[in-house]
């Protein structure tokens, strides 16, 4: 009988290890941006399917993350907020692998990243 739930609770951990949330375990913050290498057709469905799921009004025009007014810059505060919304996991920062989860805060100026 305890080897059973010893083997049962091993396979409940490895099935938490794989399933993208181990970085959550450590109690590790992570963001999520576009890759600057993603091309600007990827940039602009991912701005647009990420604010259909969320709201994305901070990247408008006079809001704290509008300035750089460009594609990577607005994709990565889209992308991260969907991220964020859909519970830090792995596959919700894919984007077609146009998506980079990142240890390090990318909050800049009066744009604060969740």
């Amino acid at each position: 009988m305890a080897k059973s739930q010893i083997s049962l609770c091993f396979i409940f951990f490895f099935l938490y290890l794989v399933s993208g949330n181990f970085i959550m375990v450590n109690a590790q913050k992570t963001w999520c941006v576009a890759k600057p290498s993603s091309d600007q057709a990827a940039l602009l469905e991912n701005i647009n399917y990420a604010c259909s799921q969320v709201d994305c009004r901070i990247i408008s025009r006079g809001c704290p993350c509008f300035s750089p007014d460009n594609l990577v810059s607005h994709a990565s505060v889209a992308m991260n907020l969907y991220y964020h919304a859909k519970g830090r996991n792995q596959w919700n920062c894919y984007f077609n692998n146009s998506g980079l989860i990142v240890l390090t805060d990318p909050s800049y100026g009066s744009c604060t990243y969740e």
